[in-house]
């Protein structure tokens, strides 16, 4: 049986694409919930688990194989289900998604450090920084293209939920979270996504959740 480890549904937005590729493949799986900075957290990084990943969640364990970082475990996972669940079949599509995808993974950073993730929380709307606001522009700007020239099947970007909504999920509770300016087909999509099963469970799970990490609750940081 496959095994996730994640931290803290709260605040993790890395676990959280872990934990929805899992629940993507459709396979049993058991999951761990590691609370972040706390001694549990110290102890447990060094422990066999997760120290293959030097102490990096989400780790996915499939048997003895580990894989890490979120969009291995999406690619790990995709190829043992037949490559029929997290990628969409039309090529185009499919470059298109990829791309999103591997941008996501390694772009918006002034969007990631203003606005941490906290899915327990919705700040009072601020006026964003030039740079987030950048960011979201060329985010709005991937999801439109996406929905108008694929998304018409369905409700999310490439018309089925993929790999794509996993990898932006975390910046959906972002937008909600922090009341970022979005509107039109991005708007759409945000409401489509928060409104998703998964997306649902996540936040139910993380209101339960008892441990609270102080600079996570502090609201956006424009400066």
């Amino acid at each position: 049986m496959l095994r996730i480890i994640i931290g803290n549904k709260a605040y993790s937005s890395w676990s959280l694409r872990g934990w929805l590729a899992v629940k993507q493949s459709g396979l049993p799986y058991e999951e761990t919930v590691m609370p972040m900075f706390t001694p549990e957290w110290d102890n447990r990084k060094s422990g066999s688990d997760i120290a293959v990943s030097d102490g990096k969640v989400p780790t996915l364990w499939d048997g003895d194989t580990p894989v890490w970082d979120s969009l291995a475990i999406v690619d790990y996972l995709n190829d043992i289900t037949g490559n029929t669940r997290f990628w969409p079949q039309d090529k185009a599509a499919r470059a298109l998604a990829r791309s999103i995808a591997a941008e996501m993974h390694s772009s918006y950073v002034p969007l990631r450090v203003a606005c941490p993730m906290n899915v327990r929380r919705i700040f009072p709307a601020q006026t964003p920084s030039d740079a987030v606001l950048a960011n979201l522009e060329r985010i709005s700007t991937l999801w439109t293209q996406a929905r108008d020239r694929f998304g018409a099947s369905g409700s999310y970007l490439f018309g089925e939920f993929s790999a794509a909504d996993i990898m932006f999920a975390p910046v959906v509770f972002r937008i909600w979270g922090y009341e970022l300016p979005v509107s039109g087909a991005a708007k759409d999509y945000v409401d489509a996504m928060l409104a998703h099963p998964w997306m649902v469970e996540w936040v139910e799970d993380a209101k339960a959740e008892t441990w609270v990490v102080d600079k996570y609750e502090n609201g956006p940081d424009y400066s």
